[in-house]
């Protein structure tokens, strides 16, 4: 590994360097502030040109693969080339606000403050469901973290939507991969770290995955991926579970449905790959023939990238030895469904049980949940029994079978909650994503809630020092924070991530064995 900086490189290695940089102009950065002299790396998938931002490094926009349509992607490097890497890659075409965006959207970014040493590596893969996203959102922006001096920070862009999990193998045998191609993406930007993060000061023997909602769900799949296995070597879910995955009968049937919006005939696919990009993304509107509403995309028990679920009936042994982390907000579908909404204007006892029925995800009697909401919490009202019953019921259920399970089979596991509430908009708590910049510490960026005072300072202090000590060790605990125990049955210990963090035993128990007597039913499969 080389380091170039200025005064301290050969006539041809500047020549190259002002050549990566289009005649050495000057470079601004995202925030509008004037960078610093550009530092360039030497690793073996080639050399690249980045920017110095506060003593932070920024490598944006390096191309790790690329990928023909609804085909396993291939690794791209070009040792002892230069390219520039100050500008983040286009995303994956969406009907999401990133941009811009293009099926070519194989790319990663690193953010580091000291390429001489070895320091555990924090991969991050993006919410969004498995539909829509990005990691050049200002929230997931790794400078703040990188700058601790603990971690390097990568973040990934991957394939999403039908251009990542149409599952067509069972319709046309040229496409084997086409419903997994999105985690296989994410396995070869996990490989581009192995072999080339050494450069940037990474440790490759410590790598750990960290991902909010759709990015943990990628991560609990991935946890039961053969082909995932030994490139990292601890996890952490925000928001995120996979228990089951598609079958391949359901998504066949989802990619039935999509063709026929799309016009493509089942026996003849050859239209769907001349197809302009953004007849596809205008597809996506097609409705789901098993859930309704819009089509699903996820993951698939192909048989041969994912070959059982990852959480069914136990927590996939090949990730048992993976030290995890798993985490929800305390109100999570405040984000999912809005308090201006249709479904939420104009609730009261009369239609609470009707409204909040679909939203449940799971086969139980609404009229009986609201009945036992109002015994319970009297204090309540319609709006705040919607979203904690929906919470408990839909977005948190997930995580307590994963944690269950592994606990079940003696798996490093610990869990926690984020209870720091939004402060701008306080009817919406402490919402789905509310996670992201306390991690980050990217407090202050478009789009978050948390505001910049004391009190998020601490929570995003109490985050932060955990993830990475989580990161160093694979065990969360550190100097200055409550004793965390793993998790198990008995106790149930979780972590509350607040202006003031502490350890409860068990929260919300009671909702939690309310909805533990009817079947999980994870959305999508």
């Amino acid at each position: 590994m080389r380091i170039w900086r200025a005064g301290s490189m050969s006539a041809a290695d500047a020549w190259t360097r002002r050549g990566a940089l289009s005649g050495g102009a000057a470079l601004i950065l995202a925030t509008g502030a004037r960078a610093e002299t550009p530092s360039a790396v030497r690793a073996p998938a080639g050399n690249f040109v980045g920017t110095v931002d506060r003593n932070v490094v920024a490598f944006k926009g390096i191309r790790y693969g690329r990928a023909e349509r609804f085909r396993a992607p291939t690794a791209v490097a070009m040792p002892g080339q230069t390219r520039s890497a100050q500008a983040f890659g286009p995303v994956c075409p969406q009907s999401g606000p990133y941009g811009p965006q293009s099926e070519d959207c194989l790319f990663l970014n690193v953010w580091t403050a000291d390429m001489r040493t070895k320091k555990p590596v924090m991969v991050y893969i993006h919410g969004g469901a498995y539909s829509n996203g990005s990691v050049t959102d200002p929230q997931n922006d790794g400078q703040v973290m990188a700058a601790r001096g603990d971690v390097v920070v990568v973040t990934v862009n991957h394939r999403l939507n039908a251009l990542g999990y149409l599952y067509l193998a069972r319709l046309d045998p040229r496409f084997p991969d086409s419903g997994n191609a999105g985690q296989l993406d994410l396995i070869l930007a996990l490989k581009w770290v192995r072999d080339n993060i050494a450069a940037f000061g990474g440790d490759p023997s410590r790598v750990m995955v960290f991902g909010q909602s759709g990015g943990g769900a990628k991560i609990a799949t991935m946890m039961g991926m053969p082909a995932a296995a030994g490139l990292f070597h601890r996890a952490a879910t925000m928001s995120g579970q996979q228990v089951t995955a598609s079958g391949p009968l359901n998504a066949t049937s989802r990619a039935k449905a999509y063709l026929a919006k799309l016009g493509v005939a089942e026996t003849n696919l050859g239209p769907l790959l001349a197809m302009p990009v953004e007849k596809l993304v205008d597809a996506l509107s097609a409705t789901d023939p098993i859930m309704g509403g819009g089509v699903y995309f996820g993951p698939v028990l192909d048989m041969t990238w994912l070959t059982r679920h990852p959480f069914w009936p136990d927590a996939n042994p090949l990730g048992n030895r993976i030290p995890m982390m798993l985490g929800n907000t305390h109100d999570e579908t405040r984000a999912f469904i809005g308090l201006d909404s249709p479904k939420v204007r104009g609730l009261d006892w009369s239609n609470l049980a009707t409204r909040m029925a679909p939203e449940l995800k799971i086969d139980i009697l609404p009229d009986w949940v609201v009945a036992q909401y109002r015994a319970r919490y009297p204090d309540w009202s319609p709006t705040d029994i919607f979203y904690g019953a929906t919470t408990a019921g839909r977005s948190w259920r997930g995580q307590v079978i994963e944690a269950e399970a592994r606990a079940d089979a003696g798996a490093p596991t610990w869990v926690y909650q984020v209870d720091f509430a939004s402060r701008t908009d306080p009817r919406r708590g402490a919402f789905h994503t509310m996670d992201i910049p306390l991690v980050f510490g990217t407090l202050g960026a478009a789009g978050s809630q948390t505001g910049t005072a004391a009190d998020a300072q601490a929570a995003s202090k109490a985050m932060q020092d955990s993830f990475v000590a989580f990161a160093i060790t694979g065990d969360p605990g550190h100097a200055g924070a409550p004793n965390w125990p793993r998790y198990d049955r008995a106790r149930r210990a979780t972590m509350i991530f607040d202006a003031r963090s502490r350890i409860e035993n068990d929260p919300r128990r009671w909702e939690r064995e309310l909805f533990a007597r009817v079947p999980y039913i994870q959305p999508g499969t």
